[in-house]
C-alpha cells in the first residue's frame, strides 16, 4: 500500500497513520506481516463496498474481496501461501507503478474471464497504461507454486478466451465458427469478439498480452518454467508464417498469437520495471516491456516487403513483355505500345501488315491512300480534246 500511494517517500508513518485510522472504522484490516516486518493491508467487506461508490471511475472495477477463511476444524486462518502471493501481486503492481506504468486506479487483481465452458480464468493483476504504450496487460504472479504446465493450461485458457465471440454476435458468424473453428483467425477480427468488450484495443497485432513474475524463485526454476512455457505453449504465443504468394516474405503473422513476456520480481525491485528486464517467449534478449511487445518482424515488415515484392513483380513482368515486343521487319524498330495493341487486340483486320511498325505502316497506309487517289481520276475524253489550230502543229510544203 505504501509504495503504491507513496512512491518516492522513505518513510511510511504517513500512510500506516491513515490505515489505523480507517482500520477503526473498519474498512481496511491487516492481512499478514512479512517478513520485513510490514504489514500488508486489505480492505473489509464494508470498506470493499465504499470503494467501490467513492474510488470506481467509469470504466474500472474494484479488485474482488479478500475475506478471511477459517478451518472449520481447528478454526486456523487458511491462505497464508496465497497471503504471500498477494503481497507479490502488490509488490509487483508497486514496481510497475514507480516506474510510470500505471495509474493507482488503472490496477485490477483477480479479475475473471469466463470461458465458453463455463471455468473462469483470474489474472492475478491487470494494468492499464495507455500513456507508457501498454494499453492493457494481464500479468500472473508465480511463487513456483505451480507446476510449469499449469502456467501452460493458464495461457491456453487466455488464448481460448481471446477467441470467444459475444453473446449477441451475429447467428451466422456463430454457426460458422461452431462448424469451422478456423474461420475465427482469418474471418472474424478482433473488434467483433469478446475481449473487445472489456479491454481497449492493445495498439498491437495478436491477442491480450500476458506477462509472467516469478517471485521468491531461483533462476535456475525460473528458467526450467520459461523453457516448458516455450516449449509446450508455442501453438499459443508463436507467431505463424503468412499465407502468400509473396516470394521472400520473412515477416510473421502474430494476428493470433499471445504476447508472453516474462520477468522476476526480484529484476523489477533490483531495476526498476522500465528497465530492460523483460523476455519476450521466442526472443533472447531482455527489453524494455514496450520493446518486448512490439513486433519489428510483424505486420509493419510484412506490408514493407509485400510492397517491395509487387514492385519487383511488376519490373519483372515489364521486362517479361519488353523481350516480347515486336521488331519491325523493315526498319528494325520495335513496336510501340499502340501498334502492338493494334496487330494483337484487332486481329489484324485492319491492321495491314503485322511484320511492320506503326511508322512502317502508316507509310504504307499513305501509299495505299494515293494510289486509290490516282487511280480514282478519270483519263482525259477524246471529245474533249482543245482542236488543233491551223498553222500549229502541222507540217506544209512549201510550194
Amino acid at each position: 500500500m505504501w509504495k503504491l500511494t507513496r512512491p518516492h517517500n522513505k518513510h511510511d508513518k504517513l500512510v500506516r497513520d491513515n490505515l489505523l485510522d480507517l482500520e477503526d472504522h473498519h474498512l481496511v484490516r491487516p492481512e499478514l506481516v512479512r517478513e520485513d516486518q510490514r504489514q500488508v493491508w486489505v480492505l473489509t467487506k464494508r470498506g470493499h463496498g465504499e470503494a467501490k461508490q467513492l474510488l470506481e471511475p467509469k470504466g474500472i472495477r474494484v479488485s474482488a474481496l479478500r475475506e478471511k477463511k477459517y478451518d472449520p476444524v481447528t478454526g486456523k486462518l487458511l491462505g497464508a501461501s496465497y497471503d504471500d502471493h498477494a503481497a507479490a501481486v502488490t509488490s509487483t503492481a508497486a514496481e510497475l507503478h514507480v516506474a510510470g506504468i500505471g495509474h493507482r486506479l488503472g490496477f485490477q487483481t483477480e479479475i475473471g474471464h469466463r470461458l465458453g465452458n463455463g471455468y473462469v480464468q483470474r489474472a492475478d493483476l491487470v494494468v492499464r497504461a495507455p500513456e507508457a504504450g501498454v494499453p492493457v496487460l494481464l500479468l500472473e504472479i508465480d511463487r513456483r507454486s505451480e507446476d510449469a504446465h499449469e502456467l501452460v493450461a493458464k495461457l491456453r485458457r487466455y488464448w481460448e478466451w481471446g477467441r470467444l465471440l459475444p453473446k449477441d454476435a451475429d447467428k451466422h458468424t456463430v454457426d460458422l465458427v461452431r462448424s469451422r473453428p478456423d474461420v475465427i483467425g482469418r474471418l472474424v477480427d478482433h473488434e467483433q469478439r469478446l475481449w473487445r468488450r472489456f479491454y481497449p484495443p492493445t495498439g498491437r497485432e495478436g491477442l491480450l498480452p500476458v506477462a509472467f513474475v516469478f517471485a521468491d524463485t531461483t533462476e535456475a526454476k525460473v528458467a526450467n518454467t520459461v523453457k516448458v512455457l516455450e516449449e509446450s505453449g508455442r501453438r499459443y504465443w508463436a507467431p505463424r508464417r503468412y499465407d502468400t504468394d509473396h516470394r521472400g516474405i520473412t515477416a510473421l503473422d502474430y494476428g493470433q498469437a499471445v504476447p508472453v513476456v516474462v520477468t522476476t520480481l526480484e529484476r523489477l525491485q533490483e531495476h526498476g520495471a522500465d528497465a530492460a528486464v523483460w523476455r519476450r517467449l521466442g526472443r533472447t534478449d531482455h527489453q524494455k516491456l514496450t520493446a518486448a511487445l512490439d513486433n519489428p518482424d510483424g505486420d509493419a515488415l510484412y506490408r514493407a516487403q509485400a510492397t517491395r515484392a509487387d514492385e519487383r513483380a511488376a519490373q519483372r513482368r515489364a521486362a517479361e513483355r519488353e523481350a516480347q515486343r515486336p521488331v519491325c521487319r523493315r526498319c528494325g524498330q520495335k513496336f510501340n505500345d499502340e501498334r502492338w495493341e493494334e496487330i494483337t487486340a484487332r486481329g489484324g483486320w485492319t491492321a495491314g501488315d503485322l511484320t511492320v511498325c506503326g511508322t512502317c505502316h502508316a507509310d504504307d497506309v499513305a501509299r495505299e491512300q494515293a494510289a486509290r487517289l490516282q487511280a480514282a481520276v478519270p483519263p482525259p475524253n477524246e471529245d474533249d480534246r482543245e482542236p488543233a489550230r491551223p498553222g500549229r502543229g502541222l507540217f506544209r510544203r512549201r510550194g
